[in-house]
C-alpha cells in the first residue's frame, strides 16, 4: 500500500498538479529527477580513512558548534546556489519570529509579486493567506519560492528591502564572498555565494532550534490536506542523524545541498555545490558526513594535577592559592589522536590580594602536532583576603607573643 502511494504521489510530482507544491513543468523546480521516492544507500559506514571520490564543483565539511573546517575544496569559489540561497531567507524569518515581530501563527496575505515567482512554489494566488508556520513549511520542505516571498514581504515590506537585509546579515556573518539579488534563489546576475559562505549561514540558521521543525520533516500537507509537500532533501529520510538542511537546483546551479546532521552529539554542515545531478549531491554529502563521523569526535582534555601548581599572593594573609581547571570544553579532534596532544600551563608567578575563588590566573592550551587547538581557564579555587592595618597588627601581636 505504501508503494502505490509513493507511486502515486510521484506521479502526481511530475505530472505538474498545481495543488501539490511542485510542477515539474516550471523553470528552476526541485524535483528534477525521476527518483524522488527512490531510496537512497542507507548509510552503515563505521570506518573510513581516506576522503571519498564526490564530484562537485566546491565542498566544505565543518563542524557545527565550533566551526572548524574539516575538509574543503574550492570554497571560496563565487558560484550560483540556487534554493540553497533560502537558508539565509530563513534565519531572517527565525530573528523575526524570536524578536516579536512574528509569530507562528501570523497571517500573511500573498501579493501578486509573490503569486508570480517560478520554479519551485505551491501556487500562491494572489490575496491567498497563510500563516507563518504553513509558508516555513512550504519554504523548508517544498522549496517554494512563492512562499518565501510572502514570508519576506512579511518581515520587510518587500523581497527589495528583504535582500537588503539577507546582504546585511551575510556582512555580520563575515561572508565575503556572497552577494544575494533575491530571496528564493532564483537565478540572476551578480546573485552568488561560496561553499565556506554557505556553511556559515548553514551554521547560523542552525542555532535556531525552531527550524528544526521544518527541516526534519519528511511528507506534510497543506490547505487541509489538498497540496502535498514533500522534502526536497532526500536525506532526510535515508540518512541517519539527518537534520536538514536545504537543497538547490537551476541550470546555472546545478545540484546543490547543505546537509546537517547529528551523531553521539558531534554536529557537521556539509556543503556541496555544482553537483551534475540530484542523485550525485545526495550521494557526495552523504559520503563526506560519513568520512566526517567516521574520524572526528569529540573528546574532553583532562589536566594533570602536577601541572595546577599554586600561585604566590601578595599583600595577602595567605602566601599562595591554590589553583583549579575552571571547566574547558571538548576538544574536536581526529580519532586516535587525543594521546598526542601537548599542554602548556601559563600561570604568573605571583598576583596581588584580594583574590575569590574563581578568578581567572591564567590558562592551559593545548597542542597537537605543534598547532595551538583549544585552551581552558585556570582559577583560583580559594579565597586571599587582603591584608589590612589591623590585621596585620594583630597578626604581629600574635607573633610577639610566640616570641
Amino acid at each position: 500500500m505504501k508503494k502505490l502511494l509513493s507511486l502515486f504521489l510521484a506521479a502526481v510530482i511530475l505530472c505538474g498538479c498545481p495543488y501539490f507544491g511542485v510542477c515539474a513543468a516550471s523553470i528552476s523546480t526541485e524535483y528534477e529527477s525521476e527518483d524522488i521516492f527512490d531510496a537512497l544507500p542507507v548509510s552503515g559506514v563505521t570506518e573510513m580513512t581516506g576522503l571519498p571520490d564526490i564530484n562537485s564543483k566546491a565542498t566544505v565539511l565543518m563542524e557545527q558548534y565550533s566551526g572548524e573546517i574539516i575538509y574543503k575544496d574550492n570554497a571560496e569559489e563565487h558560484l550560483p546556489i540556487a534554493s540553497v540561497t533560502k537558508i539565509m531567507s530563513l534565519i531572517l524569518v527565525m530573528e523575526a519570529i524570536e524578536n516579536g515581530q512574528l509569530t507562528l501563527e501570523t497571517q500573511v496575505t500573498a501579493s501578486s509579486h509573490a503569486a508570480s515567482m517560478g520554479g519551485s512554489q505551491i501556487w500562491l494566488k494572489e490575496g491567498e493567506v497563510m500563516t507563518v508556520d504553513e509558508l516555513l513549511r512550504a519554504v523548508c520542505v517544498a522549496s517554494a519560492n512563492d512562499a518565501t516571498v510572502a514570508l519576506a514581504e512579511a518581515v520587510a515590506g518587500s523581497e527589495e528591502g528583504f535582500v537588503d537585509k539577507m546582504n546585511e546579515k551575510a556582512a555580520k556573518l563575515n561572508m565575503k564572498n556572497t552577494s544575494f539579488k533575491n530571496a528564493s534563489g532564483l537565478d540572476e546576475d551578480n546573485h552568488y555565494s561560496s561553499a565556506f559562505d554557505v556553511a556559515l549561514m548553514s551554521r547560523e540558521l542552525l542555532k535556531h532550534d525552531l527550524i528544526k521543525k521544518y527541516t526534519c520533516l519528511w511528507m506534510d500537507a497543506l490547505r487541509g490536506g489538498q497540496s502535498q509537500l514533500v522534502n526536497t532533501n532526500k536525506l532526510i529520510r535515508y540518512y541517519e542523524g539527518c537534520t536538514g538542511l536545504k537543497t538547490g537546483t537551476t541550470s546555472k546551479a546545478g545540484s546543490c545541498l547543505s546537509a546537517s546532521a547529528q551523531r553521539d552529539g558531534l554536529s557537521l554542515v556539509c556543503v556541496v555545490l555544482g553537483c551534475s545531478s540530484s542523485k550525485d549531491r545526495f550521494n557526495a554529502a552523504a559520503k563526506m558526513l560519513d568520512y566526517g563521523f567516521c574520524n572526528y569526535t569529540y573528546e574532553q582534555i583532562d589536566i594533570e594535577p602536577e601541572l595546577l601548581n599554586d600561585v604566590k599572593v601578595t599583600k595577602s594573609v595567605k602566601g599562595s592559592v591554590k589553583t583549579a581547571l575552571s571547566g574547558s570544553d571538548k576538544l574536536l579532534l581526529k580519532r586516535g589522536t587525543k594521546s598526542k596532544i601537548e599542554k602548556k600551563v601559563n600561570l604568573p608567578q605571583s598576583v596581588e590580594a584580594p583574590m575569590l575563588a574563581g578568578d581567572m590566573l591564567g590558562t592551559v592550551d593545548f597542542y597537537l602536532d605543534g598547532k595551538k587547538i583549544g585552551s581552558a581557564e585556570i582559577c583560583a579555587a580559594e579565597d586571599a583576603k587582603r591584608l589590612d592595618f589591623l590585621t596585620a597588627l594583630s597578626l604581629l601581636y600574635k607573633n610577639l607573643l610566640l616570641s
